[in-house]
């Protein structure tokens, strides 16, 4: 997976690629087209690590009438809310850490938010961080990261950003295909 948010000028983008693979099996592109973006009210969020945690996300926004991500404490309020639904609502979710020399729960997975009031990273343990100009996620981050390094002062807008940096993973990460898919949101 790789889950790219870029911020430049007046755009906010969050792109993601479309391969799924479980376990040691990847699935053809035609066979099995993963959406990893969803829209969460203002905002497009989308998620690295199990899989599962797209289907959790959905049916615990189904029900969401009002949802506030515009702010780093209305992302962590949020996932907490979530988190504590999780272990009431989905029995099969388990309440541990992923290390032991941890106090934190974890949820081995990561979140990016992508809000007109701007993007935000939230860690498996729970940590949200602000993000400025840009983020990536998922097994082919180091690419995008590096990709987007090079190339944010450059002559192009979020939307060429995010498509280059996920092009990037793909093209070096085996975790990575597909084609791209990509929300644009204006401030």
């Amino acid at each position: 997976t790789i889950l790219v948010a870029v911020e430049k000028g007046p755009e906010l983008v969050l792109a993601a690629d479309t391969k799924t693979s479980f376990d040691m099996h990847t699935q053809p592109i035609e066979n099995l087209r993963a959406e990893k973006i969803m829209e969460a009210g203002e905002a497009v969020l989308g998620c690295a690590g199990w899989a599962l945690y797209g289907n959790l996300l959905e049916d615990y926004l189904r029900d969401k009438k009002k949802i506030a991500l515009g702010s780093r404490q209305e992302v962590f309020r949020f996932f907490l809310k979530f988190w504590e639904d999780l272990r009431e609502h989905y029995s099969f979710v388990e309440d541990r850490a992923a290390d032991e020399d941890t106090p934190f729960a974890d949820l081995d997975s990561e979140f990016l938010i992508v809000h007109p009031g701007g993007i935000f990273h939230v860690a498996s343990h729970l940590t949200v961080s602000r993000i400025q100009r840009f983020f990536a996620i998922g097994a082919g981050a180091d690419y995008a990261l590096g990709a987007l390094q090079v190339l944010y002062h450059q002559e192009f807008d979020a939307e060429a950003l995010a498509r280059k940096a996920v092009e990037t993973a793909m093209a070096f990460c085996s975790d990575c295909g597909g084609p791209v898919d990509l929300r644009k949101l204006a401030r």
